[in-house]
């Protein structure tokens, strides 16, 4: 039951030494059905808080919402050295590999129906946080919500740019919240968004811009960089897994196994300090201490491409193996990600799932409009909000074997915002 992941056949024409440093995006050029990404309404206000108005970022990885965006997103994507490491081949090997995927990306994406719905959610999420955030802290009221992804429209340079015209910064001040919709940190996904966020700001609003020391009425950004075990975000995940297992006989139901499943890590970043590993297992056990530890359970990951070392195991390997044993009885659980996208729509309905011809091997709900998140998601904003603290404490401290200068300084950044807060 191997995967068909695009990624994997592209490694097969490219250099061996560029193949080997893909970062986990891999299963991001495989196909989805068609979503309409629809932009949230703004919140309505009756009054400006105290310490108000304050912009909501949400960041993310993104997707083309139609076939046409394919394009784009693969271009953005593959020129996002912190994502995918090509060293000084970077402006001529990504384009290649954009452009020399693109035909075929398409051609899945209008075979499913085209689009991907990470817009869709991610707006629809911020929106309705920003509602409850309206009443349960008043004082930095209104609360406006934005959407950042990384290689999709609405892209961190188009959200910038919207938070001047709504009156953020620019000399006019205001306080925004740089969000990440990755709860577990990794430099590969959050990191690479606050680098990128870091990157506008200075363009936009830095000394570049005014040739000042430090601009005046600039926005004051802080950011919610990791949340692994929110009570919240752990009591979502539990109830969609008991969801599940109530779809099971009771005669099978304590048997079932319970699979959680992250996008994967090349070794060499894991072997760099990232923390991501360990704050993936830190949520799987949290959720597993909410359920009673009453099923046996593994932490596995998925999308792995390329002939290097990746951190595993595999989830469809591990699938395999486990049906081979005789288990055909397993819920996969898509724990690091906060709504629906490619690697659970494809890769693990489609091909894992799907391939598996086996009944008993389902997929917990993803996150999506669940009630029990969004209310999560508002809760952490408001702890954040209160605590008045730029970032976490963790965030401040680069992995061991970190070299990145770009990454320095986007943590200075962020850190030193302290100080406006």
């Amino acid at each position: 039951m191997a995967l068909r992941n695009p990624l994997l056949q592209l490694s097969r024409r490219a250099p061996a030494q560029i193949s080997a440093q893909f970062s986990p995006v891999a299963s991001a050029f495989a196909p989805q059905r068609r979503w309409n990404a629809d932009v949230a309404p703004p919140v309505a206000q009756n009054a400006t808080g105290s310490k108000g108005p304050t912009a909501i970022v949400f960041m993310n990885m993104g997707g083309p919402s139609t076939v046409d965006e394919v394009k784009s997103f693969l271009s953005n994507l593959f020129a996002d050295a912190d994502l995918i490491p090509l060293g000084r081949l970077q402006n001529y090997i990504g384009p290649y590999i954009a452009n020399r995927r693109t035909p075929k990306i398409q051609k899945q994406y209008a075979e499913i129906g085209g689009g991907s719905p990470i817009r869709k959610w991610s707006e629809h999420q911020a929106a309705e946080m920003c509602k409850i955030l309206d009443k349960t802290s008043p004082e930095t009221a209104p609360h406006k919500p934005y959407v950042a992804f990384r290689y999709a429209a609405p892209l961190t340079e188009e959200m910038y740019q919207q938070l001047i015209a709504d009156g953020f910064g620019a000399g006019k001040g205001g306080r925004a919240v740089a969000f990440t919709q990755y709860p577990q940190y990794s430099c590969s996904t959050t990191g690479s968004s606050l680098n990128e966020l870091w990157k506008w700001r200075t363009r936009l609003e830095g000394k570049r811009t005014t040739g000042e020391v430090e601009p005046e009425g600039t926005i004051k950004w802080s950011v919610i960089d990791r949340w692994p075990v929110h009570s919240g975000l752990v009591e979502a995940f539990a109830t969609n897994i008991e969801k599940t297992l109530a779809t099971y006989p009771p005669e099978k139901r304590d048997n079932v196994i319970l699979l959680f499943s992250a996008h994967s890590l090349p070794m060499t970043v894991v072997n760099r300090g990232d923390p991501y590993p360990a704050e993936v297992a830190a949520t799987v056990y949290a959720v597993m201490q909410r359920l009673g530890m009453k099923h046996q359970y593994r932490l596995v990951w998925q999308s792995q491409v390329g002939p290097q070392p990746w951190l595993g195991a595999q989830t469809s390997n591990t699938v395999e193996n486990l049906i081979k044993k005789g288990q055909t009885d397993m819920i996969l659980i898509p724990i690091a990600f906060t709504s629906d996208h490619i690697e659970t729509l494809y890769e693990l309905d489609k091909e894992i799932i799907g391939e598996s011809g086996q009944e008993g091997i389902k997929r917990a709900e993803s996150l999506n409009g669940n009630p029990i998140f969004i209310q999560a998601l508002a809760d952490i904003a408001k702890d954040h909000l209160e605590a008045g603290q730029a970032c976490s404490l963790q965030m401040g401290l680069r992995c061991p074997g970190c070299v990145s200068e770009r990454c320095l300084e986007s943590k200075k950044f962020f850190a030193g915002q302290q100080k406006h807060l």
